[in-house]
């Protein structure tokens, strides 16, 4: 795993680890291996420019927890409901909810959308939502996605500007909370390829 590392910190932050991530595959793996750890209830808080990979990193999530629909951005929608689907051994796992916070005006806007009725049945991603979704979990994810600026395209044609996939995005992952206390992050997401 190139790039990680972690450190300790107080008693409500488990664990610290950051990633480089140089494609969007990559991006899509570390949800999917976020999502063996995450359980109904879980919230997870993304933040990032356009273009970073919260969408990509949420799709990941979505397909892993195997639900239904196709996980794409909800901005003109803000929120949008991914029921489980049933397991090969026909249980459920939890479904997703996935929310974009960026055109929300404050923490009453966000109360309206009426998440406390699916926060504990699902797990709960909420794109934007740094300084606001906060307020939704003492128990958290954070996760910071940061898209390098004038990194050379995949595509020699593409200049880096207009190619959204172009250069290495690097994750830092922060654990909020009790419910992660004890849980090795580290060696989770150890298995993401670089």
């Amino acid at each position: 795993m190139s790039g990680a590392t972690r450190g300790q910190s107080d008693i409500t932050t488990a664990e610290v680890v950051t990633l480089e991530l140089p494609d969007a595959d990559t991006t899509r793996t570390l949800g999917a291996i976020l999502a063996e750890v995450l359980r109904a209830g879980d919230l997870v808080i993304l933040t990032g420019d356009l273009g970073a990979g919260k969408t990509t990193l949420t799709q990941g999530i979505g397909a892993a927890l195997n639900v239904r629909g196709q996980v794409a951005s909800p901005t003109f929608i803000v929120a949008r409901e991914h029921p489980a689907l049933p397991r090969p051994d026909g249980t459920y796992g939890p479904g997703l909810v996935h929310v974009d916070a960026y055109r929300l005006g404050g923490l009453s806007e966000l109360d309206a959308l009426d998440l406390d009725s699916s926060l504990e049945d699902s797990v709960t991603v909420v794109e934007w939502g740094r300084g606001l979704a906060e307020a939704l979990a003492d128990d958290r994810l954070e996760i910071d996605l940061e898209r390098p600026r004038g990194a050379p395209s995949f595509d020699p044609g593409v200049a880096a500007e207009e190619d959204p996939e172009a250069g290495t995005r690097k994750a830092t992952i922060r654990a909020v909370g009790q419910r992660w206390a004890g849980v090795d992050l580290g060696s989770h997401l150890g298995r993401v390829a670089n």
